[in-house]
């Protein structure tokens, strides 16, 4: 007999007042059949502009279990998701978007898994609805992590996911400001496992993940769980130095075998440039490195919370 729990769900949601209302009545559904509670929905708006605040504060009025945590700015959606993790109270926690595309009908089916003893349990996106370009670009960079990554990451797995208690613990004393918390969530450890669930079409709305937020996402999971690519700079490094050493040998030989230089001014001015290009493209990773390092000592909080609404 599966153990009864308290759920908590958290949510962050920014300029999503086409999808509060139904969001709410699909999670609420959803919630009143599961056992034990009373569970708890904490959305955590991320700086709206639109009247997200105000649908949430109507709906907390009849909904005793609703927390909305509001933060002084939009401080992206991961500080988002960690200012839910620090304020959800539940036995186990589950993080989903607020544009419906994370479905809440998956939830009992993540509990099950959580009855059998998993710590973590995540969706595998089992199909998408995004343009073709858009799932290339997903489908690369969850392959390129996956083998770059110190740890295992699993393919196709967003921040959807239930977390225990512990898990949900040891993610809060992570202090890092470039949160990639997927990956954070992998680097915890405890027993995982992935459940195929499909992602369903934006309800409503406009994404707030552009290709710049999704490039900054990118690199955070890439930067924050990798060194490869600053090993990748020695080993280019080391190669180069033993071709030119080659190069030199050769040109040696030629001079005092033939008494002339070899012929290449047009190949070495392009082997100049494209040596800079190269050197040029890995100082800047190296900067990406320093920058966070930069970042990570300033030791700014990951968020500013402007106004806590709990039910009445």
């Amino acid at each position: 007999m599966q153990e009864e729990l308290r759920v908590s769900v958290g949510i962050p949601v920014h300029n999503e007042e086409a999808v509060i209302s139904d969001l709410l009545a699909r999670l609420g559904a959803v919630l009143s059949t599961l056992p034990g509670g009373p569970h708890e929905v904490v959305f955590v708006d991320d700086g709206s502009t639109d009247r997200t605040v105000e649908m949430l504060r109507d709906a907390k009025v009849a909904n005793a279990s609703l927390v909305v945590i509001r933060l002084s700015r939009n401080f992206g959606h991961q500080a988002a998701l960690t200012a839910a993790l620090d304020h959800v109270s539940g036995d186990v926690v589950v993080l989903m978007d607020g544009d419906l595309q994370d479905v809440p009908e998956a939830i009992p089916l993540m509990l099950a898994k959580h009855a059998e003893g998993y710590d973590v349990v995540f969706a595998q996106r089992a199909s998408r609805h995004e343009p073709w370009y858009l799932r290339l670009c997903y489908d690369l960079f969850y392959r390129l992590i996956e083998r770059l990554a110190d740890i295992k990451l699993p393919l196709d797995s967003g921040d959807f996911s239930l977390l225990s208690r512990k898990v949900v613990d040891t993610i809060k004393r992570a202090p890092e400001r470039h949160r990639y918390l997927r990956g954070l969530r992998s680097w915890a450890g405890f027993r995982q496992i992935g459940v195929a669930v499909p992602r369903d079409p934006r309800f409503a709305g406009e994404s707030k993940y552009g290709p710049v937020r999704l490039l900054n996402l990118a690199f955070d999971g890439i930067f924050s769980f990798s060194i490869v690519p600053l090993r990748a700079a020695s080993i280019l490094g080391a190669l180069v130095t033993a071709s030119a050493s080659l190069y030199a040998i050769y040109a040696l030989l030629v001079k005092l075998l033939t008494d002339r230089s070899p012929q290449g001014f047009t190949a070495l001015v392009l082997v100049i440039v494209f040596m800079s290009g190269v050197q040029l493209f890995f100082l800047g990773i190296i900067g990406e490195y320093v920058g966070r390092a930069y970042d990570e000592a300033k030791a700014r909080p990951h968020y500013v919370v402007d106004e806590i609404i709990r039910g009445s």
